[in-house]
């Protein structure tokens, strides 16, 4: 196979009179180039967008709710946790408490009536808030939850910004239900059952958190220090538990296998269950993914096609030379078969180095920006994956020697009397 190689090499990078390939030779290069880069960009810009927001979700809340039936409250037991910390798998269990209220904030003059916005305080353990806000934040604000005074609120930015107010200003914390419960309106209540049951509580605003999930998310949930919040409300009572895992493929089993040994009343669900269609949004994108591999495949088999079909045209005196000295049509199509496997490793070469290079600048620079209300991010992610890299030329690689295989028969094919104008 050396003799075919060498001619391969020779009818596709044979020096002209400036010492550069042919023409078709470096525009085939180039589309199977571009083909690839845009591919490979494709799936790590895909690949990057999902990670980081279900990183985003997974970090604001946990792997695995376990709660009772209709919000309910239920006291926090030790046999509970340790039920849940032995089963294989899950890595941390924390209680939480989850309160639903009404935020105020003063007017910025006098008589001003400020700002009402609903929303729920989470209370959540020291060991939550280290992995939600990074150790030396979490400890800080720990600190703040054990002094007395008024309830230290983390708020959210969007929230903060709807309210007009900042770090350090206090806030009125409207609350319903009393002390009872978790604040809930049955709907047959009088005005004076309702005033009466209001619990007006001060509050400040410890810190401003940032998450970029803005719905739902930033502008409704404000954190808060889970004994502070007991003692305000609630003592010794907690909305359910967090639990995180090793391994997010095992999470579904994990959840059942809880649900099983808590028994009645428990039961438990993950956060692909709670924020299902933020992750049905996610799968949507990726769904995308087989139509645009089929287009650039497409486009990268035909562009070889041609390439190669052009070259016939051109070499076809010198294939009736070869044919003329014995060389056989087996030979000849080996020597464009190695023709489409030079030019389809010279191009996938070049493809990757483009899209490593472009991803490693937008990494680095951040030029593409994303309206993070609707994206949650503010940047265009990509997620540099040597797996991806691999498959994608890989990929690209067999496709087009296996297309290559057409033309390289058509110049086997040809007669040495046909080619040479006989």
């Amino acid at each position: 196979m050396k003799t075919e190689f060498y001619i391969a090499r020779r009818f596709a990078f044979k020096q002209r009179s400036l010492s550069k390939p042919t023409f078709i030779v470096l525009a085939s290069i180039l589309g199977i180039a571009v083909g690839t880069a845009a591919l490979i960009l494709t799936l790590s810009i895909v690949n990057g967008f999902a990670s980081v927001i279900e990183g985003k979700l997974i970090r604001f809340t946990s792997h695995m709710q376990v709660r009772q039936p209709e919000e309910r409250l239920f006291p926090e037991t030790r046999h509970d946790i340790q039920s849940l910390k032995s089963i294989p798998g899950i890595v941390s269990v924390s209680p939480f408490l989850e309160m639903n209220v009404m935020l105020r904030s003063r007017g910025k003059t006098r008589g001003e009536g400020g700002s009402i916005v609903p929303a729920v305080i989470r209370g959540i353990t020291p060991e939550e808030s280290a992995r939600f806000l990074g150790k030396e934040r979490a400890t800080s604000w720990a600190v703040q939850s054990d002094e007395e005074g008024p309830l230290p609120l983390l708020l959210g930015k969007s929230m903060a910004e709807s309210m007009g107010v900042k770090t350090g200003d206090r806030v009125m914390v409207v609350g319903i239900g009393g002390k009872g419960g978790p604040g809930h309106i049955a709907g047959t209540e009088s005005i004076v059952q309702l005033l009466s049951g209001l619990d007006l509580q001060v509050a400040k605003v410890a810190g401003i958190y940032e998450t970029g999930l803005t719905e739902g998310f930033d502008d409704v949930v404000a954190f808060a220090g889970l004994k502070r919040l007991q003692g305000v409300y609630n003592p010794g009572l907690i909305s359910g538990y967090e639990a995180n895992v090793d391994d997010l493929r095992n999470l579904r089993t994990l959840s059942e296998t809880a649900s099983r040994k808590l028994g009645y009343p428990f039961y438990t669900y993950t956060v692909y269950e709670r924020y299902a269609n933020l992750f049905e949004w996610l799968k949507l994108q990726k769904n995308i993914m087989p139509l645009l591999v089929i287009t650039i495949t497409v486009v990268a088999v035909f562009n070889i096609i041609s390439t190669l079909l052009v070259l016939i045209i051109e070499k076809t005196r010198e294939i009736g030379m070869l044919s003329a000295l014995g060389l056989k049509p087996g030979s000849i199509s080996a020597v464009f078969m190695g023709q489409a496997f030079m030019i389809s490793l010279v191009g996938i070469g070049t493809g990757n180095l483009i899209a490593l290079g472009l991803s490693l600048f937008e990494q680095h620079f951040h030029l593409i920006t994303l309206p993070e209300k609707s994206y949650f991010i503010k940047h265009v992610p990509i997620m540099i994956n040597p797996m991806d890299y691999l498959v994608v030329s890989c990929g690209v690689a067999v496709l087009t020697i296996l297309f290559a295989f057409i033309p390289s028969r058509v110049a086997a094919s040809l007669k040495p009397g046909t080619a040479l104008g006989v």
